[in-house]
C-alpha cells in the first residue's frame, strides 16, 4: 500500500509498504479522509518533536521513518479477536493518542498527560497518510449516522480546542481572544461560541484567515501589523479578557497573550513550541494571572461529534483544499508553509 512516512525534517516520502496485517484486539482500518496538523507541520519544518528517531517509541516499539497522520476517518475492514466495539463496515474515526496506562497519569484516567505520550501518525504504528492502518480497539470510536469522512477528519482538531476551552476557567458570558486564526485557532473560537463566550476577540495577520474568524464567531479581528493587539483588545473589552488562547507558537506572541487579560485573568497555551518563550512574572505575579499550558484531550471525541451535529466545527467552512495522497508534500506540507490562506488541507488516502 502506498503511505507517506517521515525520514527527517523536510523529507517526507510517499513510499509503497506492506499492508498492516490483522492481529488479536486490533482494528484494522481502510482510510478515507487525513487533515494536516500544525503539529505535522511542525515536524516537517523543525523536526523531530514528537517522532522517535534516536530509540523506538515506549508505547509503538517504532522509530524513524514513521507513516504520518494522526487526523482521520475511516472505514473498519477487519477486526482482530476479541474486538466488540466495532464490526467490518462500520464508520470510525481515531483517537490516536498513544499512552502507556501505567504511569501515575494514566492510573488517574489522564491519559494524555501520560509520561511516554506518542501520537498514532507521529510516535509510529502507523498513521492516516496511508491506504490502511491499525489501531488498538479503545482508540476507535464509531462516527454516528449524518457525519461525513470528511467531518470525521476534524473530530481529532476539534477535541482540541474543545478541551482547551474546557479546561479553561471560562463561564457563559465571559470575554475570550484567540491569538492565532489557523485551523486550531479557529476552532477554538467556535468552541468558545458553543461554550457561551459572549465577546470573542481573534489576533491574526492572514486577511482570508481573519476573514474566516469572523464567519465562525469572532466579534473582531485585529491584525498586529496594524494596530497595538493588546492595547485594542483592553480597549474593546473593556479591561481585558477574563481569558486568552495562546495558538500561534510564536515566541512574542506569548507575552501580548497574557497582557490583554484583565487581573485574574487566564491565558491557555495551546500550541507546540519549536523554540522557548520569554515573559516577565510580574505581569502574571501583580495582576493575579494564570497561565495553563493544556495538551491534546481525554474523553472528548463523543462529545465533539454531537456538536458536529448540531451544526459546530463544519468541514464546509475549514477545508480550503482537497489534495490525493500523492500530492501531500508539494500540494499539502509545503502549501501550508507558503499559502497563509490556507487553513484545512484533507489528504484523501484512497486511489481515485
Amino acid at each position: 500500500m502506498k503511505a507517506a512516512r517521515w525520514y527527517e525534517a523536510k523529507d517526507i516520502r510517499v513510499e509503497t509498504i506492506d499492508e498492516p496485517v490483522i492481529a488479536p484486539g486490533k482494528i484494522k482500518i481502510k482510510v478515507e479522509w487525513t487533515g494536516i496538523c500544525g503539529s505535522d507541520l511542525h515536524e516537517y519544518a523543525a523536526g523531530p518533536i514528537f517522532v522517535p528517531v534516536q530509540e523506538p517509541h515506549y508505547v509503538s516499539q517504532d522509530k524513524a521513518p514513521i507513516v504520518m497522520g494522526h487526523e482521520f476517518s475511516g472505514q473498519v475492514t477487519e477486526v482482530g479477536e476479541g474486538v466488540t466495539k466495532v464490526q467490518p463496515g462500520d464508520p470510525v474515526v481515531v483517537e490516536p493518542i498513544l499512552s502507556c496506562g501505567e504511569c501515575p497519569a494514566c492510573k488517574k484516567g489522564k491519559y494524555n498527560l501520560c509520561e511516554h505520550l506518542g501520537f498514532h501518525g507521529l510516535s509510529g504504528g502507523g498513521g492516516g497518510f496511508s491506504e490502511y492502518t491499525m489501531v488498538d480497539e479503545h482508540m476507535v470510536h464509531k462516527m454516528p449516522e449524518g457525519l461525513s469522512y470528511e467531518q470525521g477528519a476534524l473530530v481529532e482538531p476539534a477535541a482540541v480546542a474543545l478541551h482547551a476551552v474546557r479546561l479553561s476557567k471560562l463561564k457563559p458570558g465571559d470575554k475570550a481572544a484567540v491569538f492565532g486564526a489557523g485551523p486550531i485557532g479557529l476552532l477554538v473560537i467556535e468552541a468558545l461560541r458553543a461554550a457561551g463566550a459572549s465577546e470573542i476577540y481573534a489576533v491574526e495577520l492572514s486577511p482570508e484567515r481573519a476573514a474566516k474568524a469572523k464567519e465562525l464567531g469572532a466579534r473582531e479581528v485585529i491584525n498586529p501589523k496594524e494596530e497595538q493587539a493588546v492595547e485594542r483588545l483592553r480597549e474593546l473589552s473593556g479591561g481585558g479578557v477574563d481569558v486568552s488562547f495562546e495558538v500561534t507558537g510564536v515566541p512574542a506572541v506569548l507575552p501580548q497573550a497574557i497582557d490583554s487579560t484583565s487581573f485574574e485573568g487566564e491565558t491557555i497555551i495551546v500550541s507546540i513550541w519549536e523554540s522557548e518563550a520569554s515573559v516577565q512574572p510580574n505581569n502574571i505575579v501583580l495582576q493575579e494571572r494564570t497561565v495553563k499550558g493544556i495538551i491534546a484531550y481525554r474523553d472528548i471525541f463523543p462529545a465533539v461529534m454531537k456538536l458536529m451535529q448540531q451544526g459546530y466545527f463544519q468541514a464546509e467552512k475549514l477545508v480550503t483544499k482537497r489534495i490525493h495522497l500523492d500530492d501531500v508534500v508539494s500540494e499539502g506540507f509545503e502549501a501550508l508553509m507558503k499559502e497563509k490562506s490556507q487553513v484545512k488541507i484533507l489528504v484523501k488516502s484512497q486511489p481515485e
